[in-house]
């Protein structure tokens, strides 16, 4: 069974009996399935040809793959990405740009977060949408703004808490980190940590501590999110505009981490995002800066990644606003480039900022 490398994913950390050797990409350009066979890795299929891909997400009972689209909607696929059909009856805003799944009361249940940000939930596999309206309503989203037009804030990623799919995380970009307990029915604010919120991901053997990625560098929490620590921020080492961040699946203090020196206004401007992939083995307490076979501070952004624990192997994917993916397939010590010249993987318009390279 494929696994999936989108930016918008709620997806991205692995379990696996063997190492998968399909692996389904969301680009500007539709969704391209690469494969690993005896040469190598190579594109095998490209499907949805002419949508800009936001997230992808497998529903697994179902066999129900998922593609959110800006400015198009959710459509799914149910014979693993070949062919798709639109299901999002019910979804009033069509620029979607994450998706993410739970299941509740022994049945599947499919998040997606838009742009304005607003929260939809489907329990039909997609046939219809229902939206959360107390995303918007329970908290204060006058500030809610984005930097870029059409200046509207969205909710760039959906979490929950490890073993509790009642209790939702959602991040806004730019307004905050949210948090329901009643399956998105209500919402508060969590205090504390900058508002331009990329995602908040959940230690999954401890439901206090929680990372958080955004604009003003990673912030963590070990007591659920009363206090945090902004332990590196612009000017650091690992880069100051952090966003994609895994773990190992039985070992979450193995983390990694992929971030720009600065944030997307700065790449306009010089055409470079200088990005560094850093890893942690001690649950981000210290970080070392992944060179093996990488550039250091290299032009593309990160603008997906996952993680694929198999066996005793642990995989790394990452995908690039140059369309590149990248893999390691010894935890982050070495990479190497398996497909290129994709379309550009990309949140919104990140990828134009950087399609030239700086002028020197």
């Amino acid at each position: 069974m494929a696994i999936s490398l989108s930016h918008g994913s709620g997806e991205t950390m692995y379990a696996s009996a063997e190492p998968s050797t399909e692996v389904l990409v969301g680009t500007i350009d539709g969704v391209v399935r690469i494969e690993r066979g005896s040469a190598g890795w190579s594109v095998s299929e490209r499907t949805l040809s002419g949508n800009h891909i936001h997230a992808l997400l497998l529903e697994p009972e179902s066999n129900t793959w998922f593609a959110g689209v800006q400015h198009g909607g959710i459509f799914a696929s149910t014979d693993g990405g070949t062919t798709w059909e639109r299901r999002d009856a019910g979804l009033t805003e069509d620029n979607v740009y994450s998706l993410s799944k739970a299941t509740v009361n022994g049945k599947p249940r499919i998040f997606a977060g838009t742009e304005p940000a607003k929260l939809f939930v489907s329990d039909d596999l997609g046939a219809s949408w229902t939206e959360k309206p107390h995303f918007r309503e329970d908290v204060d989203t006058s500030e809610w703004t984005f930097p870029g037009e059409p200046h509207v804030a969205h909710l760039k990623h959906i979490n929950f808490a490890p073993g509790d799919p009642h209790t939702l995380f959602g991040s806004v970009e730019v307004g905050g980190l949210f948090k329901s307990t009643d399956d998105g029915d209500s919402w508060v604010e969590i205090p504390g940590v900058y508002a331009d919120v990329h995602r908040c991901v959940v230690d999954a053997s401890d439901a206090n501590r929680m990372f958080v990625t955004g604009g003003m560098g990673l912030w963590v929490t070990t007591d659920g999110g009363s206090t945090w620590a902004n332990t590196h921020s612009k000017g650091s080492e690992q880069g100051g505009y952090p966003d994609q961040l895994v773990f190992k699946p039985s070992d979450p203090r193995f983390m990694i981490m992929t971030a720009g020196q600065q944030s997307p206004s700065a790449w306009r401007k010089e055409h470079t995002a200088q990005t560094r992939i850093s890893r942690s083995r001690d649950g981000g307490t210290t970080w070392e800066v992944l060179t093996g076979g990488l550039d250091d501070k290299f032009h593309h952004a990160v603008e997906a990644l996952c993680l694929e624990e198999a066996g005793g192997s642990v995989r790394i994917f990452a995908a690039t606003t140059g369309g590149d993916v990248l893999l390691s397939e010894d935890a982050g010590d070495t990479w190497s480039t398996i497909v290129s010249d994709l379309a550009p993987i990309s949140k919104g318009g990140h990828y134009k900022a950087l399609a030239a390279q700086a002028v020197s």
